[in-house]
């Protein structure tokens, strides 16, 4: 009864699938301008979790050579087919890597938050990198950021105050792939959890960063950081 409550009030003031903001700009190219992603050129990179390669593509106007890989063979596809139509001749797509395949870096851009297993995925880096290589991560929003929900987020922290049913009847409105649970392509994942992740695995950690969202920036800290943090940003050497 309070679900069915909850949907209708959802229906009633966001009939329509909320278009949230984004956490780093409007465009996810927008983070290799930045000087955390520098220092890529003439090298061999594995994006991993490239979506539909946009990234991918970007990168190998001055990588050697880039891989983008991905779960995803609907998003494989259109990357396969923007690389073809663009001519970018030095990037490929796979949906698994042979067990051989080494990199100089390994780049990941908004995917660590929808990683079922991040462990198993750090590890399936590391086993991608030269000795010496770089992981460069960068992701968000975060499990308790205002839209941490993504397409569940139908106003700030709707996923953590509204029922998971009420929420999942509002969302399967607008998509035709239909979710049973939030946790369908989500991980929950607390910053602090996978900060701790990190500093146990196999990797040296160089850089792990909170950048705050813009309008709280001065709330930002580490009491407050799961709450009021944008971007996490993460920098992983090979020993």
């Amino acid at each position: 009864m309070f679900a069915d409550l909850q949907y209708r009030a959802l229906c009633r003031f966001w009939p329509s699938e909320q278009h949230t903001p984004k956490p780093a700009g409007d465009a996810k190219l927008d983070l290799y301008i930045h000087p955390f992603f520098e220092g890529l050129d003439g090298l061999t990179i594995l994006d991993f979790g490239c979506g539909t390669g946009r990234e991918s593509m970007a990168l190998a106007t001055k990588a050697r050579q880039v891989v983008g890989l991905d779960i995803n063979e609907p998003n494989l596809a259109r990357a396969r087919e923007g690389a073809d139509r663009l001519r970018i001749p030095n990037v490929s797509f796979v949906r698994g890597l042979p067990p051989d395949a080494k990199f100089d870096a390994v780049v990941s851009i908004d995917a660590f938050e929808h990683f079922g297993d991040p462990a198993e995925i750090l590890h399936q880096m590391h086993a991608a990198l030269r000795p010496g290589g770089r992981v460069l991560a960068s992701f968000g929003p975060t499990w308790y950021h205002p839209y941490g929900g993504h397409l569940f987020s139908a106003f700030p922290w709707a996923h953590l105050l509204l029922s998971e049913q009420a929420l999942l009847k509002w969302r399967n409105r607008f998509r035709e792939n239909k979710a049973t649970s939030m946790m369908e392509g989500l991980n929950g994942w607390s910053i602090r959890r996978f900060e701790r992740l990190v500093r146990n695995s196999e990797f040296v950690v160089e850089v792990f960063r909170c950048i705050p969202i813009s309008t709280a920036r001065f709330l930002h800290c580490g009491l407050t950081r799961e709450f009021t943090t944008a971007v996490v940003q993460m920098k992983l050497r090979k020993r």
